[in-house]
């Protein structure tokens, strides 16, 4: 069972908390939080270390390496969600410059990601002085995809993307696919460290409206006018979910991804006046799930004439897109004997 603590012990406008006051989690840890005067719940994280790490790795042009940042931002918040040994996947399959963008979180901590672009397309884009991130991805659809093992049926809902950005596709998800009022927040950022170097930097904040009364859901304004007819007019607009929409609109990308901030004191700051709790973070670790044992069984479903195509210099050579570690085979161990 989760544990939980009010975040409290200091005097708006007296003060300043310093860091550790009440326990901060620090970088690539999600604080679970709960507003209960406002039957709202979420979570908010912001990641350092371990989102330089996936990024750097593969030495992206900086458009791309901020797109693929808050893919890992909105995967780490939705996946830390999972309440079972599974998988959650983001990917976006698209005709712009960056084409494919794939982040996986795999409970209850491990995270992974890569993006697919056109040099070309990318350069003749940069060229025109207008890079965001819709013309960035261009039209096609988001999936967001929950595993929960060979056993099990998968759960995709799909987005179009179609001039809008990730933010705004994971907003429409939960507005057609589960119904559910909510609303998030993502920033991604470089952080000059002592020296000069950079580090790049991300954060993220995602929260629902969770009433115990299912009707207070049904509403059409909570849910972008989809509700049913019967619905509409029905009920009055709930003050609680828009006050959460105007709290959440006063948050400033800087404040996401401020690691002298924190996610614990922007709680506070956003929801003192309600009272916020927070529970057990969840570290989260840029961790691949690639394997010698996985890509050998991957390969012993080829057929022999695809072993041979695989064949470079006598050797199979596989590198994995997420974490760019390579792997060798002798292709005697995957054809027939004789061939």
């Amino acid at each position: 069972m989760l544990e939980s603590r009010q975040v409290t012990g200091y005097e708006p406008k007296l003060h300043e908390p310093k860091l550790g006051e009440f326990g901060h989690a620090g970088d690539d840890h999600v604080v679970p939080f709960e507003v209960s005067a406002l039957d709202v719940r979420g979570r908010a994280v912001q990641l350092g270390p371990m989102l330089d790490a996936i990024l750097s790795r593969h030495a992206y042009p900086e458009p791309v390496a901020r797109l693929l940042a808050q893919a890992c931002v909105l995967t780490v918040l939705l996946g830390t969600s999972l309440k079972f040994q599974g998988k959650f996947i983001l990917q976006t399959r698209t005709d712009g410059p960056v084409d494919m963008l794939v982040a996986d979180f795999t409970t209850p901590d491990a995270l992974r990601a890569y993006a697919r672009f056109d040099t070309d397309k990318l350069a003749a884009l940069e060229a025109t002085g207008k890079v965001d991130e819709i013309s960035l991805l261009g039209s096609g659809v988001l999936a967001l995809t929950i595993d929960q093992g060979v056993h099990m049926q998968r759960y995709q809902g799909i987005v179009q993307l179609d001039g809008i950005t990730l933010e705004e596709a994971a907003r429409v998800y939960f507005r057609q696919s589960e119904q559910i009022p909510t609303d998030l927040r993502l920033a991604v950022a470089k952080q000059v460290l002592a020296g000069g170097d950079e580090q790049w930097r991300a954060g993220g904040m995602f929260a629902q409206f969770l009433p115990q009364a299912p009707e207070r859901m049904r509403m059409p304004d909570l849910n972008g006018g989809d509700g049913d007819e019967s619905d509409a007019g029905v009920h009055p607009q709930d003050d609680a979910w828009q006050e959460l929409l105007m709290l959440l609109s006063t948050v400033e990308p800087a404040e996401l991804i401020d690691p002298t901030v924190g996610a614990e004191r922007l709680l506070y700051r956003l929801f003192h006046e309600h009272g916020v709790r927070v529970f057990d973070n969840v570290q989260v670790a840029d961790r691949c799930s690639c394997s010698q044992e996985r890509i050998e069984g991957m390969l012993r479903g080829f057929t022999a004439e695809e072993v041979r195509d695989s064949i470079e210099n006598g050797r199979i050579r596989v590198e994995c897109q997420f974490c760019s570690k390579g792997y060798e085979f002798d292709p005697a161990d995957f054809l027939p004997a004789g061939n």
